[in-house]
């Protein structure tokens, strides 16, 4: 391997362009050398923002080329498994983004691809690597709020989500798109494993979907023990237009950890009109540093040795409790996790 570790990025949509810039331009002893993505247009315009000459339609192209050594999977969910599958027997350690994959026999097929081939697989839970949420962390170890009681975490976006993520065959709904990252905190958080779940949905906000996709949800909420005897709460909405809101509070037996807010800047403008204030519009900007030391830390495993932060095992703890979550909602029923 050269001193320099050579990325190709896998899906040139709004999370693959975070990761590109970063390999291009910020993460020491890396580089963005390639582009894959099967449409020609997006590839095009990915390679030029990015100054680099190296496009391919055909991510199986990209995973022959002896002089890329790692690749970061921005595709659709359904996509990921035989892409990581791909890349470990060519020798490439992978950064997956979330959700892992469709389901558990995915993921283990994923982790053991990855291990027989001795590359590494770091699964995208960037907001272990935010620099609040590792505060909030290392408070509950520190037992600042002395034992962890309940936590809540919840992601609301702003934007129509993408079609293809209707077909809830092809994304897994809601749960998976959107909450994956408040499941994984809720885990880190609490030290433990989801007991139960006992999800209800609707769609509010997306009437296109409704026709073809009767399934398709935009609104979710999921209550949840967990083998600790902690709790947990989590609810997640797209489209909702007020702005990106993304918070978590960590209740104790001693006190709370608030964590996230919807103010953007410092500044509230007080009129006769009311009070405006600028509110987060996106995570590409809320969770920007965190993106960073996430690809950051993925090159480091690569060079040092050392394990990923948010690894297959955690990605995979995450697919089985949005599994369990659609069957909560399809049977209105608790799910008892195994």
């Amino acid at each position: 391997m050269s001193q320099i570790i050579r990325v190709c990025l896998i899906g040139a949509g709004r999370a693959g362009m975070i990761h590109a810039v970063n390999f291009r331009n910020a993460v020491h002893d890396a580089d963005l050398v390639a582009v894959a993505d099967p449409d020609p247009e997006a590839c095009a315009n990915a390679c030029a923002q990015l100054g680099i000459d190296r496009c391919y339609l055909d991510y199986r192209e990209a995973l022959s080329a002896d002089d890329i050594d790692a690749i970061v999977v921005v595709a659709p969910t359904s996509l990921h498994c035989e892409i990581t599958e791909a890349a470990a027997a060519a020798g490439k350690h992978v950064l997956c983004e979330k959700p892992m994959a469709m389901n558990e026999a995915e993921c283990d097929r994923m982790i053991d691809a990855c291990g027989k081939s001795g590359v590494y697989l770091q699964i995208g839970f960037m907001r272990r690597f935010d620099q609040s949420f590792r505060m909030a962390y290392d408070a509950v170890q520190n037992g600042d709020i002395g034992d962890v009681v309940m936590v809540r975490s919840n992601t609301r976006g702003p934007s129509i989500p993408m079609k293809w993520t209707y077909d809830l065959r092809k994304s897994n709904g809601t749960l998976a798109e959107v909450n994956s990252h408040d499941i994984d905190s809720l885990r880190w958080f609490t030290g433990s494993e989801f007991a139960s779940v006992h999800a209800i949905a609707g769609n509010y906000r997306c009437p296109d979907a409704a026709q073809e996709f009767p399934d398709y949800y935009d609104n979710v909420v999921m209550a949840a023990s967990f083998k600790n005897h902690m709790q947990g709460l989590i609810d997640g909405a797209v489209s909702v237009k007020y702005g990106y809101d993304a918070r978590v509070e960590i209740l104790g037996t001693r006190g709370c950890i608030f964590l996230g807010e919807m103010k953007d800047k410092r500044i509230a403008v007080v009129t006769s009109n009311g009070v405006t204030q600028p509110v987060q519009s996106s995570w590409r900007s809320l969770f920007a540093d965190a993106y960073l030391r996430e690809d950051e830390h993925f090159i480091e495993c690569i060079r040092t040795g050392r394990q990923p932060d948010a690894t297959g095992f955690d990605g995979k703890m995450c697919v089985k409790v949005v599994n369990a979550g659609n069957i909560s909602i399809r049977e209105n029923r608790i799910v008892i996790l195994d």
